[in-house]
């Protein structure tokens, strides 16, 4: 426990550097931007952002608080950064102290990978990270999708990589599809959001791109250190 908390930790706190710089540079010019549409008149609509784009009910509105520009947005990000870094790198952490496997720098970064493929890329097949004033689904059903891609894609990973027959990599792949072929709910019809596709695009691509370099750290560090540690 001590090992893997010491790493955890560690591992944490410098991806949420990482995270944060990385969104500071790519991401946040975009949020801002698409706040300006938002403000000019579109309805404020559920929509996720953020380091892992899980989805979640998040509001800019005239009655909604939010932090103000400049410092006091920087810290709350990173505040947030840094409880998803120790948050995911105990169970990442986990997940290598229980595959019994020796582990560095490099086999953790491919642990971070994986981290990333669950945690992120998969979902973002159905659930691309959105903008502010994005039209999308309830809550409740994209939680609900979004928790089964990700259960299902660890699931289907480590079927693969650790199966020792045939047919248990076919499950694998077989869990790695299952999600995407049920769907990932949207709202019925096609409902423009208050920003153009093009940010939007952009926004996704690049909220992707911060979400790796997060885990690609956190799965590096988190390897070095705990081998390190024991």
């Amino acid at each position: 426990m001590r090992r893997a908390l010491i790493a955890a930790l560690i591992a944490g706190f410098v991806a949420c550097l990482a995270a944060t710089a990385a969104q500071q540079a790519m991401v946040v010019p975009l949020i801002l931007k698409a706040e300006t549409f938002e403000d000019a008149g579109a309805a404020p609509a559920p929509h996720h952002h953020g380091i892992v784009g899980q989805p979640a009910a998040h509001h800019h509105g005239a009655e909604a608080w939010k932090p103000a520009d400049g410092l006091e947005r920087i810290a709350f990000t990173a505040l947030a950064n840094l409880g998803f870094g120790v948050g995911f790198g105990l169970l990442l952490v986990a997940a290598i102290a229980l595959s019994g496997r020796s582990v560095d720098a490099r086999t953790g970064l491919l642990w971070g990978a994986a981290g990333f493929v669950v945690f992120a890329l998969a979902p973002s097949l159905g659930l691309p990270p959105e903008l502010p004033g994005s039209v999308a689904a309830a809550v409740a059903p994209r939680q609900a999708w979004w928790f089964g891609t990700a259960v299902a894609t660890a699931a289907g990973l480590a079927l693969i990589v650790f199966g020792r027959s045939s047919v248990w990599k076919a499950l694998g792949v077989l869990a790695l599809v299952l999600p995407h072929a049920i769907g990932a709910p949207h709202p019925a019809g096609h409902v423009a959001g208050a920003a153009p596709p093009e940010l939007a695009a952009r926004f996704a691509v690049l909220s992707l791109a911060t979400t790796a370099v997060f885990w690609a750290v956190l799965g590096a560090v988190s390897g070095a250190v705990y081998r390190r540690v024991g």
